[in-house]
């Protein structure tokens, strides 16, 4: 192979050409078929060689160029791309009944008799785009938007490698239509990555993708690694396909991923046996599926059917129940927390539940394991309980291996061998090992900097956890004097005998910087979110603000609880006499007073001032968020409405006021226009809380 300085520019050109055809064809083999012919390294060597042939001859590069698979920056947010033909939503159906309904409505319309054949199409969860290729070159990306109008994604979309930019033997003007998603081990990827970086997770595939896709930078996205199936298409000069069948056909011709489970159905019995199929692999399959598509198969009849108002008459979306899925039990693991308490979870094969995720599912207690027989190898249905707990709700006997045995809950603790001992009056079972016990210690600490208590930026668990096992941290203390210990001189990067951070894999000087200006900004704290960092057993933030509310400094409330008086206390509308027992016993550990004494000698607790405003008019009224919320964070949210004088609740009950929605809003929001609750958006919310 020449070298690139020695390259004619013919040369260059004829080579150019070979690449791009080359990488294009892996990532057909890749992507398409789940048959890749060339290492990574193989094709990295590809990549590297036509960027330097394009960077000596620019003039040279080619609209399917791999290098443009990372465009350049959009400047100032998306321009808006029209449709030309509406990108509509599909209608929605929940049983194998309404399934029938359809068909029946169908052969109706056309006045048949005759069994009509349908596409069964997994229906993905992700983020619908369309991709205009104009004489076989792709020019054009675009969000679906509200149907009629989209965003400008081109450049995003180029990331994508199963995207082909150059077709051959389309028709001159040719609008493919599909679904952008995260696979499940991309998202995992991502999210574990994100967390040993200090920063936001993702709450499930969905968001991840639909985040990557509109990122201003497509250098982001690219490095998200999103994947993408087609199946429709909008605008085109000529349309040389009959059926849908036959439409994918010319997709895979083209380089287009389609899914490999779209089947042909062409009676119910045959429909309803590829739903059932569908929802037994649903976990199994790498990407995330929330229902199937319906389509009339003959183009012709879905023209004759035409549309309603706003949804074809020849397609349905057959979704699954709600919130609940079929999956593994791989393993029952037990953890320890930070009071002690060993809890049950189960380790599940990742499956999506209500638009989230699942992979653990907590399993209570031991008697809740021997109530339901929950087993390792069984196949469970599982809920997200209240839309955030996932729980498992029944196992499947008839799936149980014959050499399945039941599961025996440990009489010591798994992390340091101490006797863990059950009251009598208790469905928990303790480690007896206290602060000795690493696990209890490594809890307290990380719940000690999450975000409702002293919210320090870049300590996520597992820095926490490295820094236990290495000796870094011990208690809490211990975080606000990491920046004198790293000195070891001077200069913060001295050649002293500090810790130096920053030479530990995966750290740097910047990263080391970051983290103790995150420390130094939370040497000052709220009362009631010091109270909720120490990890008192029953004391969550709603009571944290009860006691700071009523005792206004951390001294007042510690003397007393030292000297075990507890009428002012339990007198708090709230509190009762067991929670009061666990705050007494906690400061009743000389271990504890030595902790707390240590903290208060690096750390300002400021004294509480309530500036709760109770002419607001939300003041004494009762509000439940649900959904992700933009402008704010749900704590960020529920302090303000506090301050307000209002009440948060977790649930909605007829005693609520307000529901405030952010997206993906799930079961609460449908039991509040049940019961006839005012809901709000984030946006109305504000202006109420102004």
């Amino acid at each position: 192979m020449k070298d690139v300085k020695d390259l004619t520019a013919e040369e260059a050109a004829r080579e150019l050409e070979h690449l791009a055809a080359e990488m294009a064809k892996s990532d057909i083999a890749y992507y398409q078929n789940d048959a890749p012919y060339l290492s990574d390294a193989e094709y990295d060597r590809l990549k590297h060689r036509n960027l330097e042939i394009e960077a000596r001859f620019p003039q040279l590069i080619r609209a399917d160029s791999p290098s443009k698979r990372v465009g350049a920056a959009v400047k100032s947010g998306f321009s808006k791309i029209t449709h030309r033909f509406p990108m509509l939503s599909l209608g929605d159906i929940f049983s194998i009944e309404e399934v029938e309904d359809f068909i029946r409505s169908v052969k109706r319309f056309l006045n048949t008799t005759e069994e009509i054949a349908f596409m069964s199409e997994p229906k993905i969860d992700g983020l619908s785009f369309s991709a205009r290729y104009e004489n076989g070159v792709f020019v054009q990306g675009a969000t679906r938007g509200d149907g009629t109008t989209g965003e400008d994604i081109t450049e995003n979309l180029k990331t994508i490698r199963s995207l082909p930019l150059q077709l051959k033997n389309a028709p001159d003007v040719l609008e493919v239509r599909g679904e952008v998603y995260m696979s499940k081990a991309d998202f995992f990827e991502l999210n574990e990555r994100y967390e040993k970086e200090g920063r936001k997770t993702f709450a499930n595939p969905r968001n991840a993708a639909a985040g990557s896709l509109r990122q201003l930078d497509p250098k982001i996205t690219a490095e998200r690694n999103l994947s993408m199936f087609a199946y429709t298409w909008g605008e085109v000069s000529e349309r040389p396909w009959e059926s849908q069948q036959d439409f994918f056909n010319h997709l895979n011709d083209w380089g287009f991923p389609t899914n490999p489970n779209n089947t042909l159905c062409r009676s119910v019995k045959e429909i309803e046996e590829s739903f059932a199929r569908l929802m037994e692999i649903r976990a199994s399959l790498p990407y995330d599926i929330d229902g199937v598509v319906y389509k009339v198969n003959s183009i012709a009849l879905q023209e004759r059917l035409g549309f309603l108002t706003r949804t074809p008459r020849w397609a349905i979306a057959h979704k699954f129940p709600a919130e609940q899925a079929l999956t593994t039990v791989n393993a029952i693991r037990i953890q320890v927390g930070r009071t002690g308490a060993l809890t049950p979870v189960a380790d599940l094969e990742p499956v999506n539940v209500g638009g989230v995720i699942v992979s653990h599912a907590t399993l209570h207690n031991e008697d809740e394991i021997k109530r339901k027989d929950i087993r390792v190898g069984d196949t469970v249905v599982i809920q997200r309980a209240g839309d955030v707990i996932p729980q498992i709700v029944a196992v499947v006997t008839e799936k149980r291996s014959p050499d399945s045995v039941e599961f025996e809950f440990p009489h010591v603790c798994p992390q340091c061998g101490a006797h863990a001992v059950r009251e009598e009056d208790e469905a928990v079972r303790r480690c007896t090992g206290g602060l000795s016990c690493p696990a209890q210690a490594i809890e307290r600490m990380i719940h000690f900097v999450s975000r409702d208590a002293f919210d320090i930026a870049g300590l996520g668990d597992k820095i926490i956890e490295d820094f236990y096992r290495e000796g870094i941290l011990h208690t809490p203390a211990d975080i606000f004097t990491l920046e004198s210990r790293n000195r070891g001189g001077d200069d913060l990067f001295s050649a002293g005998t500090g810790l130096h951070l920053e030479r530990k894999e995966g750290w740097g000087k910047k990263s080391v910087e970051n983290l103790f200006l995150a420390i130094r900004d939370k040497r000052a704290i709220s009362l009631p979110r010091f109270i909720y960092a120490l990890g008192i057993r029953q004391v969550g933030t709603a009571t944290a603000l009860l006691i700071a509310k009523n005792y206004g400094s951390f001294r007042n409330f510690m003397n007393d609880m030292i000297n075990k008086e507890t009428g002012k206390l339990v007198a708090i509308d709230g509190i009762g006499a067991s929670m009061a027992t666990d705050m007494v016993e906690f400061f009743g550990e000389p271990h504890n007073i030595e902790i707390v004494n240590r903290l208060l000698s690096e750390v300002t607790v400021e004294d509480y001032i309530d500036t709760t405003d109770y002419n607001s008019p939300i003041a004494g009224k009762t509000i439940v968020f649900t959904g992700t919320l933009e402008r704010m964070t749900r704590s960020e949210a529920k302090a303000k409405a506090q301050s307000l004088g209002a009440k948060v609740a977790g649930s909605v009950s007829a005693h609520t006021d307000y529901v405030v929605v952010g997206a993906d809003a799930g079961s609460k929001a449908v039991k509040a226009k049940e019961l006839g609750i005012a809901i709000l958006s984030e946006e109305e919310f504000l202006e109420l809380a102004k």
